[in-house]
């Protein structure tokens, strides 16, 4: 069997005032950070990386939308950890509740609020729901303001959980492969399959921060690397990206997993590319034929419904909304969207375009 996933090292939980928006970083410099307003998150420009991979994206490849706007949002508030005041678990027979995260993209505010409100973590951001279930479908970096912070505080979750007889767990997005790839091979040509591309240029053009790759350490690399790419959970196939691509890894999920994770244990920049292009596609499950697509990987991989996140909901209905906030609300995404005649469940809630960061029980009363 395969490891779990997110099942991060141990952590030293010790008394601390925590800023959840740049935990332990705050003195750290680069060269962008005397731009930089407090509060606000670091971006590199962008223009000189446009014209110059427009056209590297092969055939089929669809990248996350460089246009989707970045809501910034204020600096977050510091909350007290203090370990002695998490209450010790109660025994308690058979698994607890079953909840899925979609797309956090570095909104660590809009997370820890969206927790709180399932009831899965306390005032103080800990732990406090027992022997409960928890799933995040991937992307936890790149065009929010506090990807790192995200990373820190499920690793954290993952011990606290499984400390009180439940879990915290994690898949793997296309967007830590590219933080990874950004990471080990930087400016490395790769083949793209339409020319020559290269990972640092791909994150920056899809949302990178250059505030996240100052505070990326080993401890985050090595969490992300060893994250599974899907698992089945209650009936629940889960996976990141709407896409069958999956099927090219392995005809089981164990199969899957270890492929993908000994892909990224060889450390080849082109094979690594390769990964993080087949799970960028999107909207396999969304057009005629989706459904089908869909029962190609349940047939596989087992299952009776997928749960997906990376293709925000209100692209799959067709209104992306505005770019100019300040002249629309936004789109409108009160939950989860069930499509492919009831077959998908899509969990990304576009909080990076001022729509929704979910949590949400299974499995959906429908």
């Amino acid at each position: 069997m395969t490891q779990g996933a997110g099942q991060g090292p141990e952590m030293e939980r010790t008394a601390t005032l925590r800023d959840f928006r740049v935990p332990a970083y705050v003195h750290e410099t680069g060269p962008y950070a005397d731009s930089a307003q407090p509060g606000e998150a670091v971006r590199p420009d962008e223009e000189a990386f446009e014209e110059a991979f427009d056209e590297v994206y092969p055939e089929g490849y669809t990248p996350t939308q460089r246009d989707l706007p970045v809501i910034r949002r204020g600096d977050t508030v510091q909350v007290a950890v203090d370990p002695a005041s998490v209450a010790t678990p109660q025994p308690t027979e058979g698994p607890g509740p079953l909840f899925v995260v979609g797309d956090v993209h570095g909104y660590l505010d809009e997370l820890v609020a969206a927790l709180r409100e399932k009831g899965l973590i306390d005032a103080a951001g800990s732990w406090c729901a027992g022997t409960a279930r928890l799933w995040f479908l991937g992307d936890f970096t790149d065009r929010g303001p506090d990807g790192i912070g995200v990373i820190d505080l499920v690793m954290r979750l993952s011990a606290e959980a499984a400390a009180a007889g439940g879990y915290c767990k994690a898949l793997m997005g296309n967007h830590e492969l590219l933080l990874l790839g950004a990471k080990r091979f930087g400016d490395t040509p790769v083949n793209s399959g339409a020319g020559t591309a290269t990972f640092q240029a791909a994150w920056l053009l899809n949302g990178g921060q250059k505030t996240d790759m100052d505070r990326l350490q080993d401890v985050h690399l090595q969490w992300m690397a060893r994250l599974d790419a899907m698992e089945q959970v209650d009936g629940h196939l889960l996976v990141h990206s709407d896409t069958t691509a999956y099927l090219d890894y392995g005809d089981s999920i164990e199969a899957v997993n270890d492929n993908v994770r000994e892909t990224l244990t060889r450390n080849d920049a082109d094979e690594v590319w390769d990964v993080f292009r087949k799970l960028t596609k999107r909207f396999s499950f969304r057009d005629e034929g989706g459904a089908e697509h869909v029962r190609s990987l349940l047939d596989m991989y087992g299952g009776t419904r997928i749960v997906h996140g990376h293709s925000p909901i209100p692209y799959l209905l067709g209104d992306v909304g505005s770019e100019d906030g300040e002249d629309s609300a936004g789109p409108v995404v009160e939950g989860p969207h069930v499509y492919a005649e009831g077959l998908a469940i899509a969990m990304d809630g576009g909080v990076t375009m001022a729509g929704k960061l979910l949590v949400q029980q299974l499995p959906l009363d429908i």
